[in-house]
């Protein structure tokens, strides 16, 4: 991990679960400060307790929703007035929503959009010009290898998270001349809470990854300057064989993947 990331402050959203305690927890390892966002209190206050008393670094919570458009900023503001200087951003917040668009709830697709798109823009264009007369600051965010194909039945996920990918690969270029380093995070099947959360528990791999070695080949990337990764071998090679596949060849077998089952 970045040694240079000790004694800086990182800033984790979605950090009550899964990928984001991973993170949360490997950074404080690290020696970084912590400012923990998320919807649940008692969540953050555990794991905020947990990570200071296991690793002396400095803690602060700040509970959001980021389904809500004010929400950004009342993250920004709450650095701003505490005088952190947030110099590792982790847009980890996401969530998805199984079945057909037709018949989700209308508030809840927008609300994907909300937290997986616009939340990571809102943030981002946020920290960034401090981190750019710093000539220094690391940017994460959380893709998918959904990311890389249409995947039928979660179609707004997996077009919210390709928007996160192209997002961070074409900052990462953009940074690059102010010192700054910005990588897409993209994960398959995680063992954490998304499954069940999404819907869609009876999908979920046999060997999932953990939410420890996501998180750490992640932060890795990150380090290493990298604009984007795939968090696996067979994730990565099933990522990059779509590439030679027609597309809409690989929609019609996610779709048989996916569909789902009418006698159920």
């Amino acid at each position: 991990m970045n040694k240079e990331w000790q004694g800086r402050w990182a800033l984790v959203t979605g950090a009550s679960a899964g990928i984001g305690v991973a993170l949360a927890t490997q950074l404080s390892a690290c020696g970084t400060h912590l400012v923990l966002t998320a919807r649940r209190r008692e969540r953050l206050e555990e794991l905020s307790r947990k990570l200071k008393d296991a690793n002396g670094i400095q803690t602060e919570i700040v509970v959001a929703d980021l389904a809500q458009p004010d929400a950004p900023g009342k993250i920004f503001r709450f650095t701003k007035e505490k005088g952190i200087a947030v110099e590792i951003l982790i847009n980890n917040a996401g969530f998805g929503q199984y079945g057909e668009v037709a018949q989700a709830e209308t508030q809840r697709l927008l609300d994907m959009v909300q937290v997986n798109c616009t939340a990571v823009v809102h943030l981002t264009r946020l920290y960034l010009p401090d981190m750019i007369a710093r000539r220094r600051g690391d940017v994460l965010i959380l893709a998918s290898t959904a990311s890389f194909q249409a995947v039928p039945y979660i179609s707004t996920y997996a077009a919210t998270k390709a928007f996160d990918l192209l997002f961070a690969e074409g900052l990462a270029e953009e940074m690059k001349p102010h010192g700054i380093h910005v990588c897409a995070l993209c994960p398959g099947s995680t063992e954490s809470e998304f499954h069940a959360v999404a819907g869609q528990g009876k999908f979920t791999s046999d060997n999932p990854e953990t939410a420890q070695k996501v998180a750490r080949t992640g932060l890795q990337a990150l380090a290493a300057g990298k604009s984007y990764v795939i968090s696996g071998l067979g994730n990565y090679l099933g990522a990059q064989s779509q590439r030679i596949v027609p597309r809409r060849i690989v929609t019609r077998i996610a779709a048989k993947m996916f569909r789902p089952d009418k006698n159920s």
